[in-house]
């Protein structure tokens, strides 16, 4: 499937800002399943400094700054993706029990290098973050679905499955800084909850996990013209699963990404995928505005 993806940011301020410095992970990844295939990057009023980098989990990063007294700042990337759809998982590492995946990330060894290497990249999906930190009210919530011997991708599917039906999508409950102990405790969320909450129970049994950020296209009911810029940014979760590699699973939609989820970024929690993060002196109050269009060219 072939996208354009129209992710359009605007700030604005009650006074006028002098200077801002940005930081934004908004050009599309490019992957074995993903292919960005032109990417316009728009400020306005005009940047001054502009230049891109690859952060430490290969992500495209964008730094530019505003040198120039404005009221209002407005963010516009416009990409072009091709996105492959993944095959369902074969045999290879279907049936490999959690325990024995658990041991493998501790050792950080296997009986080839590649898988080897595969195992110590995947290592830093183990750890806590700050936004994605396992506990025991985790652990125990997440114990139901690691039952012994049962193979990791059984146990992530019936995770995946147990949030959605467990948890409300309610997008007025929560902020990106409501703390999992909230999503937990009251059952309401949006994607971005239910992708940490995801993430914290897997690290809680010594699993590689990991944050992603992206879109999903959204199709209107039979009869309905599309509504341009009615598109939200989504997030999920992959796990990693020797054998097979990393896995994506969406458990806002209850769902295997296939070629429908178009991704970002990726790394430990949403902070290390901000899609756009700065600072600016003056300003006084704001308000923000997001819009985002999802189409489908071919």
């Amino acid at each position: 499937m072939n996208y354009r993806i129209t992710h359009s940011t605007a700030y604005h301020y009650s006074q006028a800002v002098g200077l801002c410095q940005n930081e934004a992970r908004l050009r599309p990844r490019e992957f074995w399943r993903q292919q960005c295939l032109s990417s316009e990057f728009q400020v306005t009023p005009a940047a001054t400094d502009f230049y891109e980098r690859t952060d430490y989990f290969g992500n495209q990063v964008t730094y530019f700054a505003v040198q120039k007294m404005h009221t209002q700042l407005v963010v516009t990337v416009t990409s072009d993706v091709a996105v492959y759809p993944r095959p369902e998982p074969d045999d290879n590492g279907q049936q490999t029990a959690w325990e024995h995946v658990r041991g493998q990330l501790q050792e950080g060894y296997a009986q080839t290098p590649q898988l080897s290497r595969e195992l110590l990249d995947a290592r830093y999906c183990v750890l806590d973050s700050p936004m994605a930190a396992n506990s025991p009210v985790l652990a125990e919530y997440a114990g139901l679905s690691f039952q012994p011997g049962r193979p990791l991708l059984e146990v992530v599917r019936d995770l995946m499955q147990r949030i959605y039906r467990d948890f409300t999508y309610d997008p007025c409950f929560t902020t990106i800084a409501t703390p999992l102990s909230e999503v937990m405790a009251h059952r309401r969320g949006v994607c971005q909850d239910f992708a940490h909450l995801a993430i914290a129970c897997l690290r809680s049994f010594g699993l590689a996990a990991r944050y992603v950020s992206g879109y999903v296209e959204t199709a209107p009911q039979a009869g309905v013209p599309r509504l341009v810029g009615a598109d939200a940014s989504h997030a999920w979760f992959s796990v990693y699963i020797p054998g097979i590699g990393w896995v994506d699973f969406d458990p806002t939609n209850n769902k295997l990404p296939f070629d429908q989820h178009i991704t970002l970024a990726w790394g430990r929690d949403f902070a290390d995928v901000t899609p756009l993060k700065g600072i600016a002196f003056g300003g006084g109050q704001h308000s923000l505005s997001v819009s985002v269009d999802v189409m489908r060219l071919t």
